[in-house]
């Protein structure tokens, strides 16, 4: 993913004065009103307000310098298919209502009419699910169905022009200032931004004339997707009154698994082997992501030493190849055993030389 500082395009030790002054700029320049229309600017659009929500919050931009995208919830990046990594999603509405300071209340907003924030109301609202996923289906990917309830314009409802806004959707205030009469606008209080007002509601519908409905939906999940990474499902969120969709954005989780431990693309694993089995090697089959496979244990391993499988762990967006298996080895002392094993364990350690350097220095 790109570097936060870079997207505002601040130094890593820039003030927070100049990260919000430097964002502004950002907003300006790919404001919606600036750029009808226009896919791309909108991205930027969203792309500086997402960067600006980590670094405006100090806890948050704490955790970003130590631990980077994965330390505020943003995994990697967008990859095809709606798919996109990391925990912040915005929609344009989020940006307005979430950046007053921003875009509110000042000339910014009366230069752009707030028609930014109006736009932002003709789609519905996204919905929001969490997915649990198995290493076994992370590693190899699936296709889930999914059961949704969502908005949708009840049949045979009937709208209305708003008679407060006439149908634009906002309202125009005067207000008088030390520097004169100075109009600004805002997003229509009664409708919202839509322009548009239930007339005839039908039985059952709600009082905007929505209801609920229950859809199956089939997601096609890539493999190697993480904790936290989430994707996004285009028109399948809930209907505005004119019968825009908003998203469907799928949070992914992973379930705990009974052996393995997740490292990024690497999977981590302790294995138990008997003594004679460190103390003369040998092949031993044990469980990966993928089925099982046979490891090779080299005479004379030491518990605690860690093997590398490669390839052996879940596969890395939008690559080719794939993280590995690492095997931590623990060997296992016998507790119990018969006095034949005991003679044969002593005529064994007699046999061997004395340990050169019995003692070493505790590393903490």
């Amino acid at each position: 993913m790109k570097d936060l500082y870079d997207i505002i395009g601040v130094s890593k030790d820039a003030s927070e004065g100049e990260i919000k002054k430097a964002y502004r700029k950002l907003a300006l320049k790919y404001h919606p009103d600036r750029n009808p229309d226009n896919s791309d600017a909108e991205r930027n659009f969203k792309e500086a307000a997402e960067a600006y929500a980590v670094l405006s919050d100090g806890q948050k931009r704490s955790r970003y310098d130590q631990f980077g995208h994965a330390g505020v919830g943003m995994g990697d990046a967008g990859g095809p298919g709606g798919f996109s990594g990391g925990g912040v999603h915005m929609s344009m509405d989020d940006i307005f209502s979430q950046f007053g300071d921003i875009f509110g209340g000042s000339p910014f907003e009366s230069f752009f009419g707030s028609s930014g924030r109006r736009q932002s109301r003709s789609r519905g609202s996204d919905i929001r699910i969490k997915l649990r996923l198995s290493f076994e289906e992370i590693a190899h990917g699936i296709e889930k169905k999914i059961k949704i309830r969502r908005s949708v314009v009840a049949p045979g409802a009937e709208f209305m022009t708003c008679p407060t806004c006439q149908g634009q959707g906002q309202v125009s205030t005067v207000q008088n200032t030390i520097l004169g009469h100075m109009r600004s606008t805002s997003v229509c209080p009664h409708c919202e931004g839509v322009g548009k007002r239930i007339g005839n509601r039908p039985a059952g519908a709600g009082p905007d004339g929505m209801i609920r409905k229950e859809e199956t939906i089939k997601i096609k999940v890539p493999p190697g997707v993480e904790e936290g990474n989430y994707m996004t499902v285009n028109g399948q969120g809930n209907e505005d009154i004119i019968g825009n969709p908003g998203d469907l954005i799928v949070m992914f989780n992973e379930e705990i698994h009974e052996y393995f431990i997740r490292d990024s693309e690497n999977v981590l694993l302790e294995v138990h082997i008997s003594y004679p089995t460190a103390v003369l090697g040998g092949k031993i089959e044990i469980p990966t992501v993928d089925g099982k496979a046979e490891l090779k244990i080299p005479a004379g391993i030491q518990s605690g030493q860690v093997l590398r499988m490669k390839g052996k762990g879940f596969p890395r967006l939008r690559s080719k190849s794939n993280g590995d298996q690492l095997v931590k080895i623990q060997v296992q002392t016998p507790g119990k055993y018969s006095r034949k094993t005991k003679k044969i364990i002593e005529e064994l350690n007699n046999s061997l030389d004395p340990i050169k350097k019995p003692f070493s220095k505790l590393e903490l």
